[in-house]
């Protein structure tokens, strides 16, 4: 069984999405299941909303191949509710996928709630970082001899991805205590929070290692890449409660309903830094990837099959179309 991802996957620093499918072709790669052609593979992964058109001429040029559909989202939450990409992955679900994989079960539910269609093979697998980059390895020893040093990162400045949080902290956090890096694209010009452009996976590995604990305040994330890259690295988290945060924190952090709680909170995993690093159990890239293969294998063996004509084609190109001009879709 060969494995195919249907997804323009870029070395730069960019979304989440794309920091694990690299991570993820690296790893079914390195157990010799990869297929740089798609004629050649037996499954198709495709992501969420992306590239749907490229993946329906797949479909259609090869309809006996088993397509599986990593979802995102909903989006619609955390953007805005005239974000019409959810609607585009509703319809790629129906005509294109034959099973389906969520990143958190928060994400599952949240998808059926906006009307998705359920799939016969389906599951749950959380993301993982490439473990090469993303490591406990070179870590900082935590100490309350010198300021706290505490870090936030995001490559959208879509402001659902905490930045009114973010402003606040820097307008009352105290700054003899700790020390504050925000690591990405921001909407907000900070004065006592040292502001980092996007850098590579590598440098971004480097500055969370030099860190002590994440903070992020994102807004009906599935599955933020950057709590889970932060996590790997070893460092416990503050997180709003909402979204898939919880189930990916569990009792590695501490989570917030609103900012004037994290000072209390940071205090806190300060006070009991080791207990909150020790319940750090994300699974790895090696356990995801092989959650993945086993799936997909899964659905190979029951080898489930939807119709995709010509018709069908037409159809799903008409209403993506529709959807793509009537949102004017922009990825945030």
């Amino acid at each position: 069984m060969k494995i195919y991802i249907a997804f323009d996957i870029m070395d730069e620093a960019t979304g989440g999405g794309n920091q694990f499918l690299k991570a993820l072709k690296k790893y079914l790669q390195s157990i010799g299941v990869y297929q740089d052609d798609v004629s050649k593979a037996d499954i198709v992964l495709f992501n969420s909303h992306q590239l749907v058109e490229n993946i329906a001429k797949l479909k259609y040029r090869y309809p006996d191949k088993i397509f599986v559909h990593r979802i995102d989202g909903p989006m619609k939450l955390y953007n805005t509710p005239k974000d019409k990409r959810d609607n585009i992955v509703l319809i790629a679900n129906k005509y294109l996928a034959e099973a389906a994989i969520f990143q958190s079960e928060w994400s599952r539910l949240q998808n059926y709630q906006m009307g998705l269609e359920h799939k016969l093979v389906e599951t749950v697998i959380r993301n993982a970082p490439d473990p090469s980059i993303f490591s406990r390895e070179n870590k900082i020893v935590f100490s309350k001899n010198r300021k706290i040093k505490l870090i936030s990162t995001s490559w959208s400045t879509n402001q659902k991805k905490g930045f009114d949080t973010y402003q606040w902290l820097d307008e009352h956090l105290d700054f003899g205590k700790y020390e504050m890096c925000f690591v990405g694209n921001s909407p907000v010009k900070f004065r006592n929070i040292k502001h980092i452009l996007p850098m590579s996976s590598y440098a971004l590995a480097a500055e969370l290692k030099n860190s002590d604990i994440f903070i992020t305040a994102s807004q009906k994330d599935p599955c933020s890449n950057s709590l889970i890259e932060a996590l790997h690295c070893g460092l416990p988290a503050v997180a709003l409660k909402d979204g898939g945060h919880p189930e990916i924190i569990g009792t590695a952090g501490e989570l917030f309903t609103s900012p004037q709680e994290i000072p209390l909170l940071l205090d806190t995993i300060a006070e009991n830094y080791q207990q909150y690093q020790d319940n750090i159990h994300n699974p790895s890239m090696e356990q995801v990837g092989q959650a993945y293969f086993a799936f997909m294998r899964k659905v190979y063996e029951q080898k489930p099959q939807k119709k995709f004509g010509r018709l069908n084609y037409l159809c799903l190109i008409a209403k993506v179309l529709f959807w793509k001009i009537a949102g004017k879709v922009q990825c945030l």
